[in-house]
């Protein structure tokens, strides 16, 4: 073949052509008049409804903060004026005896906590779904979602629910406060602080007892209304009873006349009588009402004089010398010799009873 022929077949292949780019298209004048134009006419149509939202939310913002305060400022109120009963209880008699400062306070912060915690969450959580309900927003999934969230954390946290609600209405009904001994059952002592999920109790031997008040299923307050001073004496069952009774009379008399305990006694000292009678000997009951707290200080001191008026009056309590020693001072030999035991015996029933069991030998196999 020859190179013209070849030339001009190859000059018949088509050539790559470059790519052509479109360029963005740029609005024009007339379209950004259209979209102001769609935007103000939207707004003209709508702008009615906007500020009617508008105004509602704000509304239901200026309820709410208003009603929260007036019922805080209420709440407030009503704290004082448990805070001024407590102050006209000091005044009696008796109000340095029933209730304490640190008890009231206390008591009236922690009711005080309590009532703005839930008056806050009602008034605000209300005023939230409101404000949700203004913009039109379905609030039934949002409170499924919220009542199935408070199920599952009422049942992880039940123990502290529990405990939360015994110690509202503790804080509530006054069952004790602080200063006062209690038996809650776990521990007894004095309460130190007294809050809405742990009460703190002071044993006996200076503990600090922290008690759950779920765990608290009865309460026994040794510090309200008076406690009872019981002294019981034993005395030999031959003894002249008319004696005993004035020699008693006696103390109590000068007892209850004699500062401090003219103040702690609330009622006189009573000589009740026989509490029980033995073949060798008896007792004497002797019982008075006391300040709550003040049984035992009562009772320590009863016993003291008691005593010293027994032994003034030559009356002699059980519990002494069973036999008297021999005036020329000599010594029984036998008093130091034990009773004979039925194990000295070797025959005895006892004694064979108590050996000990000897292994017996196998005999051996005949032949």
């Amino acid at each position: 073949m020859s190179l013209p022929a070849v030339l001009p077949a190859a000059d018949s292949s088509p050539s790559p052509s470059p790519s052509t780019t479109t360029a963005p298209a740029v609005p024009s004048l007339e379209d950004a008049q259209e979209s102001a134009t769609n935007a103000a006419s939207w707004i003209e149509q709508n702008w009615s409804t906007w500020l009617a939202i508008g105004l509602k939310v704000l509304l239901i913002l200026v309820i709410a903060v208003v009603l929260r305060k007036i019922v805080l400022r209420a709440i407030t109120k009503l704290i004082d004026r448990m805070s001024r009963t407590g102050q006209a209880v000091d005044a009696t008699s008796l109000g340095g005896l029933l209730v304490n400062a640190e008890r009231r306070r206390q008591r009236s912060q922690a009711i005080g906590s309590v009532l703005r915690s839930v008056t806050s969450f009602l008034i605000l959580g209300t005023a939230a779904l409101m404000v949700m309900s203004a913009f039109q927003i379905n609030l039934a999934p949002l409170l499924a979602s919220a009542g199935v969230a408070g199920v599952a954390i009422g049942f992880g946290a039940r123990n502290l629910v529990t405990d939360f609600l015994s110690g509202v209405f503790m804080i509530l009904e006054d069952q004790y406060g602080v200063g006062d001994t209690i038996d809650a059952g776990p521990a007894t002592g004095e309460v130190v602080e007294v809050g809405l999920r742990v009460t703190k109790l002071r044993g006996p031997n200076g503990a600090i007892w922290y008690v759950r008040n779920g765990e608290v299923k009865r309460i026994g307050n040794l510090s309200q209304g008076w406690a009872t001073a019981n002294v019981d004496v034993t005395l030999k069952g031959d003894e002249n009873l008319d004696r005993v009774r004035a020699t008693l009379d006696g103390v109590a008399e000068r007892m209850g006349k004699e500062e401090p305990w003219n103040e702690l006694l609330w009622s006189p000292i009573e000589v009740l009588g026989l509490d029980s009678v033995l073949p060798d000997s008896m007792v004497v009951r002797v019982s008075a009402k006391t300040m709550p707290g003040k049984d035992t200080a009562v009772e320590r001191e009863l016993r003291w004089r008691i005593k010293r008026a027994f032994d003034a009056a030559d009356i002699p309590v059980a519990g002494g010398a069973t036999a008297a020693a021999p005036e020329d001072g000599t010594q029984d030999p036998a008093a130091a010799v034990a009773a004979p035991s039925a194990f000295s015996d070797e025959d005895s029933p006892q004694a064979e009873a108590a050996a000990p069991i000897t292994p017996q030998r196998p005999a051996p196999p005949s032949r």
